[in-house]
């Protein structure tokens, strides 16, 4: 897994296969039975009783008889392309002659785009999490695994009937996060399944999702959001009380190896919120869209794309490998400039505080 520099050439990627319907990866997994039952991990078995307690039922939990104005959810979510600002200000922008009625419709594209990359994102959660319960060795975290794969076909149900039934609209899988997720699930060593999957991808859509359930008043949305986000804090405390175990045992070369996965893998999610899919939709050209905002960088292009890199950070720190070694990683976050998020709250601690499912059978 090698990262280029960002560049036009890495913000635009050309695609053969655009309009494939099935992706074939092949891989080499260990499957790994224990016949270790004993259940040694309180905190994972603390999770998985959370798990069990905390499932939801995406036909009738959620009103799907909602009427939905995309326009007006569009509007609602128009602050969070304000990172393109630069694109309707300046005069040498390649969109600079738009009027409302484009940006309406840039924005309305950019809603479902976000929301495409959040089912796709997690069917390879989905699949990830099916590798898991075979390839990790301990009874209890196959335990709690089998959980999120429920989990993870939930929420690809939930997102993919959002979008052909509200939005009638859907985007293909975006190059730079399928490129990492095929990366993921090549890789035979089961922690890199955890590391790719739970830390870093998870992370970032549970911070992802916080954002737009913050803008959005949709009532279906908003609270579709609420229950996978419910999920997904799971998802990556389960990650991290995993992996700080494992981690402890390895020697110095073993984790500078996690620490350069965990920074590739940043690098690419940070890419991948350019969205060339919907330029190309408008008719315009992204490589001049692309070459255009590397010229003229928008503030609030770094502050959008660093907040969603909060949810990582703590947790890398939580696994010991932000400082391991010579601090190569705190480095490199700090280069890519999210490492002021290094001492918020870890999943691991909050975790039953977004259960939002479980508040609303209490209430």
């Amino acid at each position: 897994m090698t990262v280029e520099p960002i560049s036009v050439e890495s913000l635009v990627i050309d695609r053969d296969q655009v309009d494939e319907i099935e992706h074939l990866i092949k891989s080499e997994l260990n499957t790994l039975f224990t016949w270790d039952y004993k259940r040694s991990r309180p905190a994972l078995v603390k999770l998985y009783e959370k798990a069990k307690t905390s499932q939801w039922n995406a036909t009738t939990d959620l009103s799907w008889d909602t009427q939905v104005d995309p326009i007006k959810q569009a509007e609602e979510l128009s602050s969070s392309i304000e990172r393109f600002n630069h694109l309707r200000q300046l005069d040498d922008s390649p969109v600079y002659k738009w009027k409302d009625k484009e940006w309406t419709q840039f924005s309305l594209e950019m809603q479902a785009w976000s929301l495409s990359q959040f089912l796709h994102g997690e069917q390879g959660a989905l699949i990830c999490t099916g590798q898991i319960t075979t390839t990790v060795p301990w009874i209890d975290a196959k335990y709690y695994a089998a959980t999120q794969v429920i989990d993870e076909a939930r929420h690809v149900e939930v997102f993919a009937r959002y979008l052909t039934e509200k939005l009638e609209n859907m985007y293909p899988l975006n190059p730079q996060l399928g490129a990492l997720l095929d990366n993921i699930i090549e890789d035979s060593r089961w922690d890199i399944t955890y590391l790719g999957m739970q830390i870093m991808v998870e992370g970032l859509a549970l911070a992802a999702f916080g954002f737009m359930h913050m803008l959005t008043q949709e009532p279906l949305l908003k609270k579709l959001l609420r229950y996978v986000m419910s999920d997904e804090a799971r998802h990556v405390a389960f990650g991290v009380l995993s992996l700080q175990e494992y981690y402890a045992s390895l020697n110095s070369s073993e984790i500078r190896l996690r620490q350069e996965f965990a920074y590739e893998a940043a690098v690419r999610m940070k890419n991948r919120f350019f969205a060339q899919d919907v330029w190309e939709r408008l008719g315009v050209d992204p490589k001049k869209v692309a070459a255009f905002l590397l010229e003229h960088p928008d503030p609030g292009e770094n502050i959008f794309q660093n907040i969603l890199f909060s949810k990582i950070v703590p947790n890398c720190r939580k696994l010991g490998i932000l400082d391991a070694g010579d601090g190569w990683l705190r480095e490199k976050f700090t280069e890519l400039g999210i490492i002021q998020f290094e001492t918020w709250t870890d999943t691991t601690e909050e975790y039953s505080s977004l259960d939002m499912v479980d508040a609303d059978r209490n209430a």
